[in-house]
Formats: structure tokens, C-alpha cells, sequence
């Protein structure tokens, strides 16, 4: 029988998506070069409305209003009276993202000593005390506010972060809070409906994320000592197959991939490598098929919790796109040129 509370929660959210900021939108705003034509033309959407009753000059202005944005439109889907416990539940745990964000924020902030600038999202944000995340001193402190906000899983990871130990040690750190992140939502997935089909998104995610941390390392000339840095709970790359192509070069990487789709993304790394020759290019392949892969599986899912999920990463692509977007006209760049940096 039909659940009338997924029926008005799948009816909501892709109500909304129809008003999110679409390739159209982003194509249009590349050949503007002035920030009133650019807001301009996404003043139909939901996030242009938003902005247009807003007085915005910098982009410090416009990435402030971007992220409460978001966050104003996560807390009016949970504030429904009758959202289904499932959909409230992959929420809760897909924003704790932003926690892990903050977090490794503040430890690069106690590495260089510079007050780290916090995403306002999340648990920690949600408990007033993201302020002080940002102020704080070393790993005990973040660790004490870890637990203040019941996010106690994630403590063990700061136990990697000793700062004498320099850059290596943050990065350890780093992969061992997304580690626990993605670990808490598989173990999530498994307790709500249709969690199978999200289980099996995030293992594909995290393949993608361990493909990306293998190619940055190799680049970076580290290889093998990225070992540690393999996220666990991958969907069809193995901890040893990973390892095995630390040792690698970038250009050989896609002949040792069994699975046919990873080997054409790792030939689309190594040749945008080649062409490029920056560590960025990884990052510019990798996230478009993360989004890809994502919007496959997820957004054709409708009277299921899942439509949470498509419409946070639907919301969340929106946001880096505009931030990317909007930066590069502020600061008088060609947004033709970053064009290839975008999600879409």
C-alpha cells in the first residue's frame, strides 16, 4: 500500500529539485561577466530568489548566504510534521559531512595558526559550537567538542594528528574521519527502507574516493606511503588492489582495474594528467562521475527515503557550482575557463 507520508515527502522534494539551478542556468551565466546579470539569471530558481533579496558584494557576502541557504533548506524539509523516520535519518547522517568539513578545517587552522573559516551546517553548528571549533587550540579541544555534540565515533581519528609529525599526520587524520563518516552511513543504510540501493551508492562513492586519493598520491610522488589513507568499505576496488597501484604510475593505473566503467575514469584522469600536468585535473574528472554515478542510482528513486539523499547531493552541486561561479566573476576571471570545473 502507498505511504501517503512518501508520496507528499517524494512530491516536496522534486517540487524543489524543479526549481534548482540546471545546466541551462550555468551554461547562461558563463558568458556573463558582472555579478547583477549572473544572479540575473538564475532569479526564477529557488537559490536565486533567495539571493536576489539579499545584499551581496563580496563573495565572503555571497559564500555566507550560500551555505545558510543550504542550510535553511534542510532544516524546512526536516521541520515537516509528518516526514517519514527514514528520510530524517539519512539526513542526520549525510550533513555530519560537514562536521568532518569543519573539523578538518580547524586542524589545518592549528597547523598554520590561522583561524579556520567554518561551513555552518551540522551537528556542531546545530549545538552552538562551531565558533569555538574554530578557535580551538589542538586536537584535545576538538576532540572535547566532539564529544560535547555526540559525535564521540570520530575521536580515535584525532589520535593520527600529531603536528610535529607535519603534513603526513593531518592527512592520516583526515582520511580516518571520512572513514568513520562513510562507515556510520553504510551501518545507517542498513536500518532504513531501500537502504541496499544507498549502501551500494556510497561503496561506489568511496571507490571513487580511494581512486582519487591513489592518483593524487602518485602524482605527488607519495605512492606507497598512502597506504593509510585507503578509505575501508569500497564496492568493487579491494584494500589490495588499491594498494597495489600506489606502486604504480598514473598512466598504468587503468590496465590494473578489473572493472571496465573505472578503467575508462582512470583513462579519463591520466589523460586530463597529461594534458594539464596539475593535480587538479583528478579532481575535475573524479567529482563529475561522482555526481554521475549518484544521480543514476538515486535520482529515479521516488516514495523511498532516498529521495533525501538525490536532493541533498542535488542541493550540494548547486552550491559549488554557484561558489565557483560567482568567485571567478567577482575576482574579474573568465568564467568560460572554468567551465570544466563544473558539475554537471
Amino acid at each position: 500500500m502507498l505511504n501517503p507520508r512518501y508520496a507528499f515527502i517524494s512530491a516536496c522534494l522534486k517540487g524543489e529539485e524543479a526549481k534548482t539551478v540546471t545546466p541551462e542556468h550555468i551554461d547562461r551565466m558563463t558568458a556573463t561577466s558582472n555579478l547583477q546579470d549572473a544572479l540575473a539569471i538564475i532569479r526564477e530558481t529557488n537559490i536565486g530568489d533567495y539571493l536576489e533579496e539579499l545584499s551581496v558584494k563580496t563573495f565572503d557576502d555571497i559564500d555566507e548566504c550560500l551555505w545558510r541557504y543550504l542550510a535553511q533548506r534542510i532544516d524546512y524539509v526536516e521541520s515537516f510534521k509528518f516526514l517519514p523516520e527514514d528520510v530524517l535519518k539519512i539526513s542526520k547522517a549525510y550533513v555530519v559531512k560537514y562536521d568532518v568539513s569543519n573539523v578538518k578545517a580547524a586542524l589545518q587552522g592549528i597547523a598554520t595558526g590561522k583561524r579556520a573559516r567554518m561551513i555552518p551546517i551540522g551537528t556542531i553548528h546545530s549545538s552552538g559550537l562551531l565558533d569555538a571549533l574554530s578557535k580551538a587550540e589542538d586536537a584535545a579541544d576538538i576532540a572535547q567538542l566532539l564529544v560535547k555534540c555526540k559525535l564521540g565515533d570520530y575521536v580515535p581519528a584525532l589520535e593520527q594528528y600529531k603536528v610535529d609529525k607535519g603534513t603526513k599526520s593531518r592527512f592520516t587524520a583526515e582520511a580516518k574521519l571520512d572513514g568513520e563518516y562513510y562507515r556510520n552511513i553504510l551501518n545507517m543504510a542498513r536500518r532504513i527502507r531501500d537502504g541496499f540501493v544507498l549502501a551500494s551508492a556510497f561503496g561506489l562513492l568511496i571507490d571513487l574516493t580511494n581512486l582519487q586519493i591513489a592518483s593524487r598520491a602518485i602524482i605527488a610522488g607519495i605512492g606507497l606511503d598512502a597506504a593509510d589513507l585507503i578509505i575501508a568499505g569500497g564496492y568493487r576496488i579491494t584494500d589490495k588492489t588499491l594498494k597495489e597501484l600506489l606502486a604504480l604510475k598514473i598512466a598504468d593505473i587503468p590496465a590494473r582495474l578489473g572493472d571496465s566503467q573505472y578503467q575508462d575514469i582512470a583513462d579519463e584522469v591520466s589523460a586530463n594528467y597529461d594534458r594539464t600536468k596539475t593535480i587538479t585535473a583528478v579532481d575535475e574528472i573524479i567529482d563529475k562521475h561522482k555526481f554521475r554515478m549518484l544521480k543514476e542510482i538515486l535520482s529515479p528513486r521516488v516514495l523511498s527515503p532516498l529521495v533525501m539523499a538525490w536532493y541533498l547531493v542535488l542541493k550540494e552541486v548547486e552550491i559549488r557550482n554557484l561558489r565557483l561561479i560567482l568567485k571567478t566573476i567577482i575576482d574579474d576571471g573568465s568564467v568560460q575557463e572554468i567551465k570544466d570545473y563544473l558539475v554537471l
